[in-house]
Parts: structure tokens; C-alpha cells; sequence
């Protein structure tokens, strides 16, 4: 019997990113219980319909076969001026072409936000839930996922077991573990 693989998508390309470092963390709680691929967006280009042909950028490919292969897509995204960030916007835009195709078509997803606010990034929120849907996302219905002050509950390079306990508890429920 194989794992269930989980794709998980970091909003985030800082080198040290509280997105990566969630994401990382519940790859490790799940280590022997899912196959967790953590990918970050530095080789997606920028949108640009011209390039979006039959052999699209590499990193492009390699986005839209990972969310096709997956069981489950994680979102991990930070709040950029009470917004989602770029690079995961043009992300979400590269995974939802060519019109009609969208590699998330049906892909069930779940997401989940971090800031160094209390707020947890709650604003960015909504702003996914509509962008996914909108892409054809099978959004895990749910309570919202928020780590708020995620600045003061990473330590050693992972989060606090307590603070990854909610996160973990959704992703083990959508994937029925």
C-alpha cells in the first residue's frame, strides 16, 4: 500500500521562510504516514501567456505535475500587506492554465497562513479561499488556519509541536489518517 502524497506549496521565497519551516515541520510529523513534497516557487516565471505554450518553463511543469500527482495540496502562504504574496498568486495563475486545465481541476486543498502579527495572517484568507475555488480547487472546508506571532513559535528550525498540532490535525483529517 502506498502513501498518500502530499504536495506542499510554500508562499514564501525567503531563505529561512515561516511558510517553508511549517511546511517542513509537518513533513516530518507525517514521516511515515504521507510521501510530503515541500516545493518552493523560485523557478516559477513571472505570467506571461506568451511562454505558456506546449513546453512551458520548467518550473512551470514542474508545478502543475506535482499538484496533479498529489492526493493533497498544503498552502502554506505569509501576509504581504494584509495580502497574498506574488510569487504565490503567479503560482496559483501558472497551476490554473491553459484555460480549462487547471492542474488544480477537482485536487483537494487545504491552506493555511502565517504572520508575525497575532492575526495569523487571517486577512489573506479569504483572499486564497476565492482564488482557489475560482481555479477549481476542492478547498477542505474547515476552521481557518492561522499561527499568529509564528516568529516566536519556530525554534531550531521547526515549529513548536503544540503550534503544529491544529495544522497537523486537518491535514491528517483531509487525507482521512
Amino acid at each position: 500500500m502506498s502513501l498518500p502524497r502530499v504536495l506542499a506549496i510554500s508562499g514564501s521565497l525567503r531563505s529561512g521562510s515561516f511558510s517553508t519551516t511549517i511546511l517542513t515541520s509537518l513533513a516530518s510529523a507525517l514521516n511515515g504516514q504521507a510521501d510530503v513534497q515541500v516545493m518552493t516557487l523560485g523557478d516559477v516565471p513571472l505570467y506571461n501567456q506568451d511562454i505558456d505554450t506546449d513546453t512551458p518553463p520548467a518550473g512551470v511543469a514542474a508545478l502543475r505535475a506535482a499538484i496533479k500527482a498529489a492526493d493533497l495540496v498544503v498552502i502554506a502562504s505569509p501576509e504581504f500587506n494584509y495580502a497574498i504574496p506574488g510569487v504565490l498568486k503567479n503560482a496559483l495563475d501558472w497551476a490554473s492554465r491553459p484555460y480549462g486545465q487547471s492542474a488544480f481541476g477537482g485536487k483537494k486543498t487545504l491552506f493555511l497562513t502565517s504572520s508575525v502579527a497575532f492575526t495569523g495572517g487571517v486577512r489573506v484568507q479569504a483572499q486564497l479561499r476565492e482564488i482557489l475555488i475560482a481555479i477549481g480547487a476542492n478547498v477542505v472546508a474547515g476552521p481557518e488556519l492561522v499561527l499568529g506571532s509564528i516568529h516566536e513559535k519556530i525554534a531550531d528550525g521547526a515549529v513548536a509541536d503544540d503550534v503544529l498540532a491544529f495544522p497537523l490535525g486537518a491535514v491528517k483529517g483531509a487525507l482521512g489518517l
